[in-house]
């Protein structure tokens, strides 16, 4: 049972690590939307894709070592959450000492992530509304002024004045 313990601290240490290494990144990904800059928020992906898959990789070897755990003591796996072991290593204070530390480092790293991955998404549904809203502004413009491509075709239509941009019949 110890080596399987120090397995899972070991696994959880890991996958802190991987989290907190993910908050600059996402903090470079929201500076590369403010930017507009699609190049590099394209590489700022992949490099959250590898992590992503460095962390699922770990959560395969986590549940592994819970379902042996499970085994061991005679407990379902789902049962077996770190607050319960936890309480499970409460003669082992030194195991118990490093999952608590655990515990609260990844609430809070993951915490953290999913508050700025909130922000870019909310910068991001912002970028595509005004992409949005240019596109229908380009389309009802060019309702408006028709596809006339003649000598005259940069003077104003009669009547376009009086419509204004907005076509209120949408």
């Amino acid at each position: 049972m110890a080596s399987l313990m120090e397995e899972l601290i070991s696994t959880l240490s890991q996958e802190k690590d991987i989290y907190l290494a993910l908050l600059p990144i996402a903090e470079e990904k929201t500076k590369a939307i403010v930017a507009n800059d699609l190049e590099q928020l394209q590489e700022i992906t992949n490099r959250e894709q590898e992590a992503v898959n460095r962390i699922n990789g770990l959560e395969r070897k986590r549940s592994e070592v819970i379902t042996n755990m499970g085994i061991v003591l005679g407990r379902k796996p789902e049962e077996l959450t770190i607050a319960e072991m936890i309480r499970i290593a409460e003669k082992q204070p030194k195991d118990r000492a490093a999952l608590t530390e655990l515990k609260d480092a990844l609430g809070k790293a993951v915490k953290r992530l999913a508050d700025v991955n909130e922000r870019n998404n909310v910068l991001i549904r912002q970028s595509l509304d005004m992409i949005q809203f240019n596109m229908n502004l380009i389309q009802s413009t060019r309702m408006v002024q028709g596809n006339n491509y003649t000598k005259s075709a940069g003077e104003s239509m009669p009547g376009a004045a009086q419509t204004g941009m907005f076509d209120a019949k949408q």
